[in-house]
């Protein structure tokens, strides 16, 4: 079953899957580019080194987009009531597996770029509309991560395909928001 029940004869038409791929993808961009651009503004010597830090901020952002995608595809099941809580190591343990860090060393990449990228979010000054625009994309996907997690709820083929299609929005436009340096304000 998939993650957002709507009538599946919607997403059939193929000018609804041509809007939905372009509306995630277009998304992504558009969400790249403002936290790109608010990186450099937030730390104007970056752009001293504007190649370096546009290149290596794509190829982290790349990984992530690449490594997530399995995690969206088929997350592992956690069921509440079989959580053990008994003691301080077991407790531990039920920690990493809800936040999916018992993997492996990619999986714990790939969740410290979405954090790194939660923790730039917090400290870049953005004005109000694109705040909004960007904490409400990150909360909705993190809502429907969980809604996988946590129910028998799998995303379907197509949902990956948005969700894959919106990562690499994200990481190409973070690429374009950070290649040229802003011109400061007179």
């Amino acid at each position: 079953m998939a993650l957002l029940p709507l009538p599946v004869d919607v997403f059939q038409h193929p000018v609804v899957q041509f809007i939905a791929v372009l509306g995630a993808f277009g998304i992504g961009l558009f969400q790249g580019i403002i936290l790109g651009r608010a990186i450099l503004v937030r730390f104007p010597r970056l752009q001293n080194h504007l190649k370096k830090v546009s290149v290596t901020l794509f190829i982290l952002f790349l990984i992530n987009a690449i490594l997530s995608v399995p995690r969206f595809a088929s997350p592992e099941k956690i069921i509440l009531s079989n959580l053990p809580a008994s003691n301080p190591s077991e407790i531990a343990s039920t920690l990493f597996l809800i936040f999916g860090m018992n993997t492996g060393f990619f999986t714990v990449l790939a969740i410290s770029v979405t954090v790194m990228s939660f923790v730039v979010l917090k400290f870049i000054h953005l004005n109000g509309t694109s705040k909004i625009f960007v904490f409400s994309f990150s909360v909705l996907l993190l809502i429907l991560t969980a809604v996988s997690r946590f129910t028998d709820l799998t995303p379907s083929t197509f949902e990956v395909l948005l969700y894959f299609l919106y990562q690499l929005g994200i990481t190409i436009g973070i690429l374009a928001g950070t290649i040229r340096k802003i011109k400061p304000k007179k």
